[in-house]
């Protein structure tokens, strides 16, 4: 689908396929923005006092309307989560909204009217641009640890080692304390959907040398995730040289060879456009393709010598078959003959 609005009062969605309108919702106003939310199921339309939010999937149902500007809504944006709605306006303000109550949690002034705005994809720096030519750029403050706090009174001497001595009885019941879970750097990261990151973690030389089935099982949670690619994609040509020189060593272990074969395909898929104009970069690539020829051939030879056991296993069961039957047909023969003495 794709949508429009208009100075005519009205948002129009389109169908792709069939190149029609086939919904018309009327904002009541000359309408300056539109924004369709991630999940695709509500549209935000602006336009003069008024923001206002709709239920595409219910037939364009009105869900809130939000009159929290003096003058007009110039300018609409989502947050990287989408649990925030900013709005910008002419009336030199930038309004925030939470996108469960529809409420301004927070609000920004600036020197003159607003006519557009966006965020970072971290959210860390918003950018508006006003009607005088100025580009605006905020940065959040990061959050600094308040060094001259007081520190917290410790306890006394003697509640540390209160107790320390004592000796259970045979009726006293003892409760264990739980051990408290230290989790490593790279789960951390997977746990905090830094895909990225938690790839980086885990291809540092100690890790990947000493225990590269950590690196494969990050590399196998990515993958199920569905966010390995982007994890792959982006990096330099230091980076890309210790992922390929990684893949290239341990491509041929049994254990790894799933996983690593899939990442091997999606490398070579990504920095397909740029080969040729690193040399080292290259050379990895040839490495790679070396390593795979050689296991490809290794397992040729290894189905031969397969053929080979399976005929030579059938010709010994044949033979044994055999003598079973002659040994059995000697058996009946004796017994018909002492059958017959007696």
């Amino acid at each position: 689908l794709m949508f429009a609005g208009s100075y005519d009062h009205t948002v129009k969605l389109f169908d792709a396929r069939t190149k029609s309108s086939v919904m018309t919702i009327e904002h009541g106003h000359p309408v300056e923005s539109v924004l369709l939310f991630p999940s695709g199921g509500l549209l935000v339309s602006a336009g003069g006092r008024y923001v206002k939010v709709w239920d595409v999937l219910k037939g364009g149902q009105l869900l809130v309307s939000l009159k929290n500007h003096h003058k007009t809504v110039t300018c609409l944006c989502l947050n990287s989560s989408g649990q925030r709605l900013l709005s910008g306006s002419l009336d030199r303000h930038v309004k925030i909204y939470s996108t469960t109550s529809y409420k301004v949690v927070h609000s920004f002034n600036y020197a003159t009217s607003i006519l557009s705005l966006a965020l970072s994809p971290e959210d860390e720096t918003i950018v508006v641009g006003m009607t005088n030519g100025v580009l605006n750029v905020k940065h959040r403050k990061p959050e600094e640890k308040n060094e001259n706090s007081q520190k917290k009174r410790q306890p006394a001497y003697r509640t540390y080692v209160k107790g320390r001595t004592y000796m259970p009885k045979q009726e006293d019941f003892c409760v264990s304390k739980p051990v408290k879970r230290v989790l490593r750097k790279y789960d951390k990261l997977l746990r905090s959907f830094q895909s990225s990151k938690a790839l980086d973690a885990v291809l540092e030389p100690p890790i990947m040398l000493h225990t590269p089935e950590v690196t494969v099982a990050v590399m196998q949670e990515l993958h199920r995730r569905g966010t390995l690619r982007s994890a792959l994609a982006g990096r330099d040509e230091k980076q890309v040289n210790l992922l390929l020189t990684f893949v290239a060593r341990r491509v041929i272990e049994p254990r790894f060879t799933p996983v690593l074969v899939t990442v091997a395909d999606m490398i070579t898929d990504i920095y397909q456009p740029v080969v040729g104009q690193s040399a080292i970069v290259d050379r990895q690539f040839l490495k790679l393709q070396e390593a795979i020829g050689k296991e490809i051939d290794y397992q040729e030879e290894l189905l031969e010598v397969l053929g080979m056991m399976d005929t030579l296993f059938a010709t010994f069961t044949k033979k044994k078959d055999t003598c079973l039957e002659e040994n059995k047909s000697n058996g009946v023969t004796e017994i018909i003959e002492t059958n017959r003495n007696y």
